[in-house]
C-alpha cells in the first residue's frame, strides 16, 4: 500500500513539475561593443501590459547586474505603475550589467594608493562613449520609445551619473543620483564648470539627490551637487532627500522609491 502512496505521489509530482512555466521577469540582449571592446549584457524589463506600437520612456540603470539592482528596482517600477498610485510612468527599465564597474565608472585619478589599489580605474569616458553611442541606438533602434531617458546610479554609479550630468548632461532627462561617489581623485568633478550652468544649455531636466546616514563626506557631496544645481532653477528641477534611517548599504530601494515619487517621469 505504502509503494502505491509513494508511487501516486511521484506521479503527481511529475505532473505537477511539466506543468510548470517559467517566470520570466524580462529580456536578456548582448551588445558587441567596439567602444569597449567586449560584449555587453543588458537586462530589460517591460511594464504589464506591454505595447510594441507605443513609445513608452526608458529608464536605465547602472549596477544592473542579475546578482545586483535587477529585481528590487522592477519591483518598484511595477509597485509604481499601478493605477491606484500612478506614481511613475510605464517605462522599459534596461539594466546594464557591470564587467568591471570601477574601470567604467571613474575618470582618471591623481591619487597614487587608488592608482595601485585600483589598477583598471579611470575608463569613464569610453564608457558614456558606450552609452551614448551604442546602447541609447541600440535601445530605440529596436524599441518604441519617447524622448524621456532617465540614468539611476548610486556610490560609484553615482560619481558616473554626476560625472553625466556635469559634462554631457543632455545625454538624459532625468537623473537619480544616490550616494555618489564624488570624494573620487580628492572631489576634482567640483572643480570643473558643469554644463548644465552653461547659457547655451536649455534642455528640461529632472535631478534627484539622495544620501544617507554616510559620513561627513559623501553627505556634504550630495548636499553640494544639490546646491550647485539649484543655481539652474530655470532649465532644472533639483530634489534633494536625506535619508537619516538608511546607509550606505540599504539606500538605494528607499531612494529610488521617493525619487520616482517626486520626480513624476
Amino acid at each position: 500500500m505504502m509503494k502505491k502512496i509513494i508511487l501516486l505521489l511521484t506521479l503527481l509530482f511529475s505532473v505537477f513539475v511539466s506543468a510548470q512555466k517559467d517566470f520570466v521577469l524580462g529580456k536578456i540582449e548582448t551588445i558587441p561593443s567596439k567602444v569597449l571592446n567586449e560584449e555587453r549584457t543588458i537586462n530589460i524589463y517591460f511594464p504589464a501590459e506591454y505595447d510594441a506600437t507605443k513609445a513608452y520612456p526608458v529608464i536605465y540603470l547602472l549596477d544592473g547586474s542579475q546578482s545586483e539592482d535587477f529585481i528590487h528596482i522592477a519591483g518598484i517600477l511595477q509597485y509604481g505603475n499601478y493605477e491606484w498610485l500612478n506614481m511613475v510612468s510605464k517605462s522599459i527599465l534596461v539594466w546594464i550589467a557591470n564587467v568591471d564597474r570601477k574601470r567604467d565608472f571613474t575618470f582618471p585619478t591623481t591619487i597614487e594608493k587608488d592608482k595601485k589599489d585600483y589598477p583598471t580605474t579611470g575608463e569613464s569616458e569610453k564608457f558614456i562613449f558606450f552609452l551614448e553611442k551604442e546602447l541609447q541606438p541600440f535601445v530605440e533602434s529596436k524599441y518604441n520609445t519617447t524622448s524621456s531617458k532617465t540614468l539611476i546610479g548610486q556610490s560609484l554609479g553615482g560619481l558616473l551619473a554626476t560625472e553625466i550630468l556635469y559634462k554631457k548632461p543632455t545625454l538624459f532627462s532625468n537623473y537619480i543620483i544616490i550616494s555618489p561617489s564624488i570624494w573620487w581623485d580628492n572631489e576634482s568633478l567640483f572643480k570643473l564648470t558643469p554644463e548644465f550652468l552653461k547659457q547655451n544649455f536649455n534642455q528640461k531636466t529632472k535631478v534627484f539627490v539622495g544620501v544617507g546616514k554616510e559620513g561627513k563626506v559623501m553627505e556634504g557631496d550630495a548636499k553640494k551637487l544639490y546646491d550647485i544645481l539649484s543655481n539652474n532653477k530655470k532649465n532644472i528641477e533639483s530634489h534633494f532627500k536625506y535619508f537619516g534611517d538608511a546607509n550606505h548599504g540599504d539606500i538605494l530601494h528607499l531612494a529610488v522609491y521617493k525619487a520616482f515619487e517626486t520626480l513624476k517621469i
